[in-house]
């Protein structure tokens, strides 16, 4: 789930305009749960030896040469030699020996599964996660489930720096991402993401985007937003505001207040909402709920100023 304030729109720091600040969080809670089949070694490392030899640019210091890890199965076990790069991939998953880890055999990529749990202790709460010894093979064929919003595809793609396979996209993902992503790049993403989905490689995961205080949002953003939910891939969107009838902002010009509409929702965008109508507390109930929070912090609260808690939780808010 996702959630965008009026902040986020009236101040951007960057040279997004207002609606990319729409769309960059309406598109990450739409998701893609990627299945693919690849060749993995899988087991538990038996063995985590790196081998030096001499640095060949200078004279002093050695550097790796290769790495050798024993990996283990209910099966068998295998040796493997790997390239330096893999050793410095381990080193960041902090892989040691006892650890279960599969190694793809096309991109090197290392994936930490857990401690075996033939290392299990006697302790009642460990914040190590324990998984089973792999069955099988070490080398094999194993199905990889990932999921990956699309804005990290629309990053990742705006910045290429590797293959073109779906995996491959991911390990590019940029994090912190400022460049404001153009709608071909979008359609061409969009492309490639429906042909996933009607091969069977990924599936859809509609998130939900929570937009506060929408009133503040200007037409820009509602004509974006209005567009960006008739695509199939939009998520659920929940829009919330604490206004009656006010100015559509966006609208006003020289001599004219502008639009007015409920809430503060262009009428075209509001005829599409389910509308929800929320209440506010009545004083039994906001007695009731300062009643519980007291005796969930163990506060000991006279009932002359549970009363008074009361009746200011009526006049302004719980908060």
């Amino acid at each position: 789930m996702s959630t965008i304030s009026e902040g986020d729109l009236r101040y951007g720091v960057d040279e997004a305009d207002p609606g990319e600040h729409v769309y960059r969080d309406d598109a990450p809670p739409a998701g893609l749960r990627i299945k693919e089949t690849k060749e993995v070694y899988e087991g538990e490392v038996t063995e985590l030896t790196p081998a030096e030899s001499e640095n060949p640019l200078s004279g002093y210091g050695k550097t790796i040469s290769h790495v050798i890890v024993g990996l283990k199965t209910a099966k068998g076990t295998k040796q493997l030699r790997l390239d330096p790069t893999i050793y410095e991939s381990l080193q960041k998953e902090r892989v040691v020996v006892g650890d279960v880890i599969y190694i793809e055999a096309n991109t090197g990529a290392v994936k930490r599964v857990g401690r075996s749990d033939a290392y299990a202790t006697e302790y009642d709460l460990e914040a190590e996660e324990y998984v089973p010894l792999p069955k099988g093979d070490v080398h094999k064929r194993k199905e990889i489930v990932q999921d990956v919003t699309l804005h990290d595809l629309d990053m990742a793609n705006a910045r290429p720096q590797g293959g073109q396979d779906i995996m491959s996209v991911m390990g590019q993902l940029v994090k912190g991402g400022r460049t404001e992503i153009t709608d071909k790049l979008r359609r061409e993403i969009n492309k490639v993401v429906d042909r996933y989905i009607e091969q069977g490689v990924a599936e859809l995961v509609p998130g939900v985007l929570f937009i506060d205080e929408v009133h503040m949002l200007d037409m820009e953003c509602f004509t974006f937003l209005n567009r960006a939910l008739e695509s199939p891939m939009s998520p659920y969107v929940v829009l919330a505001s604490n206004r009656g009838n006010c100015v559509i902002r966006g609208t006003e010009t020289e001599g004219q207040g502008g639009l007015v509409a409920p809430h503060g929702i262009p009428m075209d965008l509001l005829d599409r909402c389910m509308i929800v109508r929320t209440y506010p507390y009545k004083k039994d109930e906001v007695k009731h709920v300062l009643e519980t929070r007291c005796k969930v912090e163990g506060l000991s609260v006279s009932p002359e100023a549970l009363e008074k808690l009361a009746e200011e939780g009526v006049s302004s808010s719980l908060r």
